[in-house]
This record gives C-alpha cells, structure tokens and sequence, in this order.
C-alpha cells in the first residue's frame, strides 16, 4: 500500500510536471484501481474536517445541497452494489434521510466503509448499510442530536438531552426558593418550544436508525427489529457516551450488535481503500476543496471555497483547477 508519504510523493511527482488536476488525478487511480478489484460501484463522500486548519461547518456538514452531489455520482449506475466511502462529521439527520432514501432506492447492496471517522449523521447513514467495514483505527460516533443554542457567550451546540437533562436538574433544585436565583439566567434561554424539540430531535435520530438498521442491516435476522431498536437506543445514549464527539471503535461497534467486518480482513481491499483516502486528505491539505462527493468514474461534485463544481466523466476536465 502506498502510505501517506508516499502518496504525498506521487502528488509532487504529478504537480511537478505542471499538471494542474495532479490532486484529481491521484484519487481518480484509486477509485478506479478500487472498483476494478470489488467489481462494485465506489462513492467517496468525505469532506475537510479532520485537519488542524478545517472549514466553515456549513460547508463540510451533511446537507441537502449534498443530493445534488450524489445525483451527479450515482447516474448511471442504477441496480449495481455500492461501497460507500464515508469520512464525515455528520450534520442534519433530515439531509441524511433524504440522502439514505435515494440510494437505498438505487442500490439493493451498501457497503459503508470508513476509513478514519463517520460521525453523527455520518454515523446514521452507516446504520443504514447492509454492512459498515471499519478498521481498527476507524471510528463511528454517538447519534443524540445538537441543538444550537443563542447564548450570552454566542451560539453553541447543546445537546438535547442535557438540555432535558438541564431542565429537570432545575426543577429539582428550584423546589428551594434559595436556588431560584441561580437559575433564573440559564432558564431565560429556553424558548417555548425547546423541550418539546429536544424531545422529538432525539426521537427522530432513534427511529430513523432503527428503522434502517431493521430494514437492511438486519433484514431477515431472527430479532432484528428488537436488535434494531436496541442498537438505536444505546447509540442515542448521551448520558453513556457523555460527549457527542465520543468515538467508537471497531470493537465498540462489534459489541454493540452492529454487522461490522474488519478492514484488514483483505489487506489489498484495505490499501486500497487507505490509498484513496491518503489521496483525499492530500487534496484538502494541498487545494481549496473542502468536500467531495466521487465516483470511480470520475463524476464528481467537489465544494471548493463554498462553490459547488461538477465535473464531467472520463478525461474531460471542467473543473476549475485545483492547484495553486
């Protein structure tokens, strides 16, 4: 496998030959030498957010602008099986759902592969593959929803079980008259609806996981929808995870019930896949790209400074070029 170094060599080899689409180039080999040894159809999704120096949230998040991305990836390629390649932070859980509904009615097999992190939403869409392929420095993450909350301090991302949390620590405090005065700041920035949104947010990330990992991870499997529900619910646990950004290995996820298959199990799959990825993280460090969406095929909607590009298939090169 070439490793990071080594890939971070090919990109000089390439650049230094005044090829401007030397970053494309390097993660289109990949892809194709990919989908050449599965004989599936390969989709990365990943985007800039592991880097010291990352991007604005609203544009690496999961959103619905990212439908646009895999309309343009997955054209074509109706009833193949499809590996997903999924290095994400997550975002909205109602983007992520239109995005697992699309190709779930494209593709009647998904991999889920992760190659270092898939969080949040990116952890929901996992749950709704028929298998997530992780290694064993990969990382799944807790799903309880964030809420953004105005505060003194600015906005913030509060999850909604603390808040619910939060909120039945002060009615239990505020039974001393003592206390009141304490908490009368913290309860001002509650607005009238909030609980009742924390309550459905975390009930929407329950069912949509449990739902999916019971229609497809699970499909057939004696107790599946128990299985499902089970799963969903300790995912959704803030109180056990205590932070949302909490990861979960490989282990973690196997022990949770998850149908989880081990990256290093093919080693050519796994260098593979790690050579793809070292191409994309190589392309975010070196371009203004900060989230692709690709095909093997060279089809891809690529973010850039907030900037949707599509791209053309084969050897045709519309994208603004990505080198400095």
């Amino acid at each position: 496998m070439p490793a990071w170094g080594e890939i971070l060599k090919e990109f000089g080899e390439i650049k230094s030959k005044g090829n401007p689409a030397f970053a494309d180039d390097i993660r289109h080999k990949y892809l194709d030498l990919l989908h050449k040894h599965t004989g599936r159809t390969i989709v990365l999704y990943a985007a800039k957010w592991t880097q010291p120096v990352g991007a604005h949230p609203d544009l690496i998040s999961v959103v619905d602008e990212d439908m646009q991305g895999f309309m343009e990836v997955v054209r074509g390629f109706d009833k193949t099986n499809l590996d997903l390649i999924l290095h994400s932070p997550g975002g909205s859980p109602v983007a992520a759902e239109a995005i697992v509904f699309y190709l779930r009615s494209r593709f009647p097999n998904i991999r889920v592969i992760v190659p270092q992190a898939a969080m949040s939403a990116a952890t929901m869409i996992a749950c709704s593959s028929d298998k997530i392929i992780m290694g064993l420095h990969s990382s799944l993450g807790p799903i309880d929803p964030q809420m953004v909350m105005q505060t003194s301090l600015g906005y913030r991302m509060v999850p909604a079980q603390a808040i619910l949390d939060q909120f039945e620590k002060a009615q239990n405090d505020c039974k001393n008259p003592e206390k009141i005065g304490s908490w009368m700041p913290i309860l001002g920035q509650y607005g009238p609806s909030l609980l009742v949104e924390c309550e459905n947010a975390l009930n929407l990330s329950k069912h949509l996981v449990r739902k999916w990992l019971g229609d497809y991870m699970f499909c057939g499997v004696k107790n599946g929808k128990k299985k499902a529900a089970i799963i969903a619910r300790k995912l959704a646990d803030h109180r056990k995870h205590m932070s949302h950004g909490r990861h979960l290995s490989f282990e973690a996820a196997t022990k949770m019930g998850l149908s989880v298959e081990s990256l290093e199990a093919d080693k050519r799959y796994q260098d593979l896949v790690l050579s793809v990825f070292h191409a994309t993280m190589l392309t975010f460090t070196m371009t203004p790209a900060v989230k692709i969406i690709e095909n093997h095929d060279r089809k891809a909607f690529i973010k850039i400074s907030g900037t949707p590009v599509s791209a053309p298939p084969k050897h045709e090169h519309a994208i603004v070029p990505l080198a400095k």
